[in-house]
């Protein structure tokens, strides 16, 4: 307290009532700072699964790809085995690219060998299915793993990704697709069809997903084969045109 020609002067500090404002003020301040950091870490989180939906099938189909140009060859050696069936309703394919070669006893050996097949998820409550692929032979060097596989992994199936609605690989001969091929002779190309939409269920009882979701890759089996050309000169072009008109 000061005097000052008799008249005395406090200093008055913050009453309980301004702190309690002050308190709630800067509260309501946090809280609103809170959500919209709340908000754009759900809308960044969002975007990177959209992200990560988008690439993941072209990745898949990318690793498929891989897989038969480092394996198929032109020669009895390498077989295509494709089937495609339904499981609890989605459809789901099975892929087995197989290379053999023949030892000194001229007995056939598995060189190597590569299935990609879908199976049903029973651990997750919504549809869809998980993509394995299983690796074995005497390659024990896997290109999709960044390390070596010891013997005892040979022959395991590795989960890819889960979620899928829909996995369909076809065998391309001219313009026909065949669900089903174990000919000893490759087909000129496969046809391997993903999705991760959501799917819709037919008249049949089976599931579907929407054509525009669908991702489609067309893969050539063996691209140094022979390819026929026939060649036809002008004059016996307008020849034959005259000839049938």
């Amino acid at each position: 307290m000061k005097k000052s020609f008799n008249t005395s002067e406090y200093s008055q500090g913050f009453s309980l009532a301004e702190v309690l404002a002050a308190l709630t003020i800067g509260a309501m301040v946090l809280v609103s700072v809170l959500g919209i950091y709340s908000r754009c870490e759900s809308s960044v989180d969002a975007v990177t699964r959209r992200l990560d939906n988008s690439r993941l099938p072209f990745e898949v189909l990318q690793r498929i790809a891989e897989d038969l140009d480092r394996i198929i060859t032109s020669g009895p050696d390498t077989k295509i085995t494709i089937e495609n069936k339904f499981q609890k309703g989605l459809p789901s394919a099975r892929l087995t690219i197989l290379k053999t070669i023949f030892d000194d006893s001229n007995g056939k050996q598995t060189f190597e060998q590569i299935i990609w097949q879908g199976s049903y998820d029973y651990d997750n409550d919504a549809k869809g299915l998980v993509l394995y692929r299983s690796h074995s032979g005497m390659v024990l060097e896997d290109k999709l793993l960044d390390e070596q596989k010891e013997s005892w992994e040979q022959g395991l199936f590795v989960p890819i990704c889960t979620g899928v609605t829909f996995f369909r690989i076809q065998a391309r001969q001219g313009e026909n697709l065949q669900d089903r091929w174990t000919d000893e002779s490759l087909p000129a190309g496969i046809e391997a069809t993903i999705s991760f939409a959501e799917p819709f269920e037919r008249l049949d009882g089976s599931f579907d997903v929407p054509d525009a979701t669908k991702i489609v890759r067309t893969i050539a089996v063996d691209r140094i084969r022979k390819i026929r050309f026939e060649f036809v000169k002008d004059g016996e072009q307008g020849q034959e045109q005259k000839q049938e008109e």
